[in-house]
């Protein structure tokens, strides 16, 4: 059998992520077994050269920039257009050779030859950063990165070990891809069947494509028998279904897959719960707002529990809890309505992760958290930023797991009217399906070269 979890710090690989956002870190912290823990953010490690902070502060400062500017109109959308076509997917059909570089591509590797990612390239080829043993010379560590531009840098500068780049949405541009792709020894983890195809037509070679679908926790997994995932779809598939419409409907399959124990319609050991999670930029915190205002009542009769996840923007949860007061609802704050603070980034994946496992509806972006319909949770989706927000949301259209928001100030009407009918149910038990669950395992699987006990993906694309 072979194992699943470890608590030994030594790392097995170097697990790379950037703060930019959060669906690079979160790809990473769900990898960060294989690191012994200690993921390497390529933009703020210590001892990171003055050059190095000064390229990356530029990059995340107008992303961040831009992300909020979003919402203003005219200025907003002109801003966000600019951007967004400098990293637009091109359109799949019809097939054809993608592989010339992009001008995104080209800039990249304009900031490699200024040296970015030079440092922690030979820092990572020598010896771990802050640590004094690691394997013998010669037997580099494999490098993992969840963002592009740590894989390419790692090719540049001649990283004596394997190079893996970890693909976070479901489809992704000609910006993670080098220059000349079919000479190059990176290899990808591929986040959907959409992306194997699209990694092709940029040049790479199939050989090193691995489907493995996006990392996450294992603490909401469990393994490849994934029995506490199933205990968890169980407990939400009864608040989902309250009148019993969509386990009347699916009883044979809900019996087949989760077992007759865990299909009795008891009640669930949490109430119904939604959570509503704000990107990294903050750019959609209205809409908790929103959400807030229209619930009220059922929060106060205390027909559902809203988390509103700001990350670790204090000042996107203190916007939240000074709304809540308004909107009277001061004394239900910390029971009906949570809303939870972060001190690190490290910490509010942790803390998110443990939010979900009493969540029954998750309202989001179209972001990485797309994914996270293959641990059976429905996704209500909040207007899409960006142009791979947009292919995110086709891919949760297409495996049935998400469906787009009504109008917020009908919320306390349509959500309910969802649950009801046993929509949101049926919402989950497709992601549960249809969409990869086990990545991480997969990850881990082949960057440690051990058999794997789990099935091939099928190339949904």
């Amino acid at each position: 059998m072979a194992k699943h979890h470890h608590n030994s710090s030594i790392p097995e690989a170097w697990v790379i992520d950037v703060d930019m956002g959060y669906g690079h870190s979160r790809a990473a912290f769900a990898l960060r077994d294989l690191c012994g823990g200690s993921v390497i953010t390529a933009n703020a490690y210590k001892g990171i050269p003055d050059l190095d902070r000064r390229l990356w502060k530029l990059t995340r400062q107008a992303y961040e920039f831009v992300s909020r500017l979003k919402p203003i109109p005219l200025i907003g959308d002109a801003a966000f257009e600019i951007m967004d076509r400098m990293q637009r997917i091109p359109n799949f059909y019809p097939r054809r050779d993608l592989s010339k570089p992009s001008l995104q591509v080209r800039q990249t590797y304009t900031l490699l030859k200024r040296g970015l990612c030079k440092h922690l390239i030979a820092a990572l080829g020598k010896k771990p950063l802050g640590r004094s043993s690691y394997k013998p010379i010669g037997e580099a560590l494999p490098l993992v990165s969840t963002f592009p531009i740590p894989a390419l840098a790692a090719e540049y500068f001649n990283y004596p070990g394997e190079i893996y780049c970890v693909t976070t949405d479901t489809d992704v541009n000609r910006a993670w891809v080098p220059l000349d792709p079919k000479r190059s020894r990176i290899k990808y983890f591929a986040s959907s069947g959409r992306v194997v195809e699209r990694l092709k037509l940029y040049g790479v070679k199939e050989s090193h494509i691995f489907l493995t679908g996006f990392p996450m926790p294992k603490e909401l997994i469990g393994g490849p028998n994934a029995k506490p995932l199933k205990e968890l779809l169980a407990a939400r598939l009864c608040n989902l279904d309250p009148k019993g419409i969509f386990h009347e409907r699916y009883s044979k399959a809900l019996h087949q897959e989760l077992g007759t124990e865990l299909c009795r319609m008891t009640k669930a050991a949490h109430p119904l719960t939604l959570t509503y999670s704000v990107g990294g930029a903050g750019a959609q915190r209205q809409l908790g707002v929103d959400i807030m205002k229209s619930l009220r009542t059922h929060i106060t009769r205390r027909n559902i529990r809203v988390n509103l996840v700001a990350g670790v923007r204090h000042d996107v949860a203190k916007f939240y809890q000074e709304a809540a007061i308004d909107l009277g609802l001061r004394k239900h704050l910390g029971k009906g309505l949570v809303i939870p603070t972060f001190e690190s980034r490290l910490g509010y994946f942790e803390g998110f992760t443990k939010i979900l496992e009493t969540t029954d509806i998750l309202w989001t972006k179209p972001s990485e958290l797309s994914f996270y319909t293959g641990l059976g949770l429905p996704i209500i989706m909040a207007p899409t930023i960006g142009s791979q927000e947009d292919f995110n949301r086709l891919w949760l259209q297409y495996v049935g797991g998400g469906a787009m928001q009504f109008e917020t100030p009908h919320v306390n009407e349509w959500l309910f009217d969802w649950i009801d009918s046993g929509s949101l149910a049926r919402l989950a038990w497709n992601g549960y399906v249809q969409a990869p669950t086990h990545g991480t395992y997969r990850i881990e699987d082949t960057v440690l070269g051990r058999p794997s006990e789990l099935e091939e993906l099928p190339l949904i694309v």
